[in-house]
């Protein structure tokens, strides 16, 4: 199985507005019950949508049917903050999510994002505001981030977007996915086992 290389992920966005918005409001810790991470997306910011989806028409961005296909999430500052839980990049992945845009994000969120090969990019306050403006106004509206040039696009707006080196080297040469590398030489792993006493049994 060959390691997936990201370098340039495309494709509709979803707009999440607010700051500091933590890991139990992106799924609630009633949800987080099961052995497995299997049906998270269906628990995807399960307590905002109820509130929102009552008192507005379109309700929340993740029930309002004009965000369903997209693949990119645009977000704002502190973004993932609170408990450690893997539980919530899982949910926005298995929604279809493969890259986040945003301000900033909570540094353990960021770090279980980019073990999925989801990359967190931050860009400029007045690109995430902008960005969010023109999805809002069209939901088709085609977004484009690319970690070769290290920057967002939209139509005729562009804007650069930053990512630690080691991460952005990381996802652009498949080094995040550490089981794909492993079945990837699994011939070498192969050879160590058989000299590992605690695999093959002790003679």
């Amino acid at each position: 199985m060959p390691v997936d290389r990201i370098v340039r992920i495309s494709g509709t966005a979803i707009p999440i507005r607010g700051d500091n918005i933590d890991t139990d409001r992106i799924v609630p810790a009633r949800f987080l019950r099961s052995v497995s991470f299997e049906g998270l997306e269906d628990h995807l910011f399960a307590d905002d949508r109820a509130q929102i989806d009552a008192r507005t028409p379109r309700g929340h961005p993740v029930s309002d049917p004009r965000f369903r296909s997209a693949s990119i999430l645009l977000v704002n500052a502190n973004f993932g903050c609170g408990s450690s839980r893997e539980h919530a990049p899982q949910a926005i992945s298995r929604r279809g999510i493969s890259a986040v845009l945003g301000q900033s994000f909570s540094e353990i969120f960021f770090g279980n994002s980019l073990a999925l090969g989801m990359p967190c990019v931050s860009a400029e306050t007045s690109a995430i505001e902008e960005l969010m403006r023109m999805v809002e106004s069209d939901p088709a509206t085609m977004v484009s981030v690319d970690l070769d040039s290290m920057t967002v696009t939209a139509g005729a707006f562009a804007a650069g977007i930053t990512l630690p080196a080691a991460a952005r080297l990381a996802l652009r040469d498949g080094t995040w996915d550490a089981t794909g590398l492993l079945l990837e030489r699994y011939d070498e792993v192969e050879s160590v086992a058989v000299r590992l006493p605690y695999v093959t049994g002790w003679r």
